[in-house]
């Protein structure tokens, strides 16, 4: 341990992943995290968003979903790492952390190949009309209602994917067989051989079917309105595999109700969780999941692996890998907290 570290380097987990007889909710379990010089416990409670008093005495928090805020961070100068439990950072200010010499790592080798595929598998669900014929199958239908509506061959089709970060590289990848044309766009231009980079109305207008793959961030929130929606087809599918703000879910009601659009595939909404009475629950042509589609095992142990390891990098201090904010490599703050671990080797 590096002599100007006093005691152990103590990390804080959020209570989100707690069960209530106390152990962790995730298999593997935290026990990467115990070895010399670290220590690890449950906060003592789960605010939201979290409070100063939960943080002031942790230098590592391993972060699933309580909102860390501006606020949240006010006089806790001591912790150096929050490590993401996923990629998400909708629930962590991000630029609060920085100034504040925090560094905040995801786990992307969890999450893209997992979150890939459930973006696929809503694409499927919805294309072959899976909802409609789970429902005829247990009322026992085997007429002539079992064939309608009738489902969406993909080959030949159009792909539109917004956000062509890993997790929508991955989706283009896996849906390769079906030989679709594949329309993205993001905030920077793409040259990858066999995709198009286009304009997000373009995009829109001319995709059979549109994945949402993008971050949830002040520019994207509520970047799908009523008047973009109104640019799909009326064949077209909508599958969101991101963060339900990202969507007007109003407008996206209306759009599914009155016939402007075909179906949708949703791992996310908005609110979550959404209430019971929820006109989105009401409609035939809506299959999904309550945000957990992606989450097998190997996702779980992706990011339990990765966050661990972020963490036990830091204790050791060394920056750790897969940074969601590397401008805090330039902060002093974060050279000095970093500075005083070293865990024996």
């Amino acid at each position: 341990m590096h002599p100007d570290q006093q005691g152990p380097f103590r990390i804080g987990v959020t209570r989100d992943v707690r069960r209530p007889d106390g152990s962790f909710a995730f298999t593997p379990d935290l026990s990467a995290l115990e070895v010399n010089g670290v220590e690890w416990a449950f906060l003592a409670g789960n605010p939201r968003p979290l409070t100063p008093d939960l943080l002031a005495d942790l230098d590592g928090l391993y972060h699933f979903s309580t909102p860390v805020t501006a606020e949240s961070l006010d006089g806790v100068d001591r912790l150096v790492v929050l490590a993401r439990h996923g990629v998400g950072l909708d629930f962590v200010d991000v630029e609060a952390c920085t100034r504040r010499g925090i560094a905040v790592t995801i786990t992307p080798q969890g999450v893209t190949r997992p979150m890939a595929s459930a973006a696929v598998t809503l694409v499927l669900a919805a294309a072959h009309r899976l909802r409609e014929r789970d429902r005829a199958l247990h009322d026992g239908d085997w007429g002539s209602a079992r064939f309608e509506p009738t489902g969406f061959g993909l080959t030949g089709r159009t792909l539109g994917v917004i956000g062509y970060g890993r997790i929508g590289h991955e989706v283009v990848r896996l849906l390769e067989p079906w030989e679709m044309r594949v329309l993205v766009t993001q905030r920077t231009p793409v040259a990858d051989e066999g995709v198009s980079y286009v304009p997000l109305e373009t995009l829109l207008a001319e995709a059979d079917v549109v994945v949402v793959a993008c971050p949830l961030t002040d520019v994207t929130r509520g970047l799908l309105d009523a008047r973009r929606l109104a640019l799909m087809k009326p064949t077209a599918f909508l599958v969101n595999i991101s963060r339900g703000a990202i969507v007007d879910q109003a407008a996206l009601v209306g759009a599914l109700r009155d016939g402007r659009l075909a179906g949708a595939g949703l791992d996310v909404v908005d609110p979550e969780p959404l209430p019971a009475d929820a006109p989105l629950l009401e409609l035939p042509n809506v299959v999904g999941a309550p945000h957990s589609l992606g989450y097998t095992d190997q996702l779980i142990r992706g990011c339990v692996e990765g966050a661990c390891r972020s963490l036990l990098a830091a204790a050791a201090g060394r920056v750790p890998d897969d940074l969601a904010n590397p401008e805090v490599l330039a902060n002093a703050r974060f050279t000095e907290k970093l500075g005083r671990f070293r865990l024996d080797s």
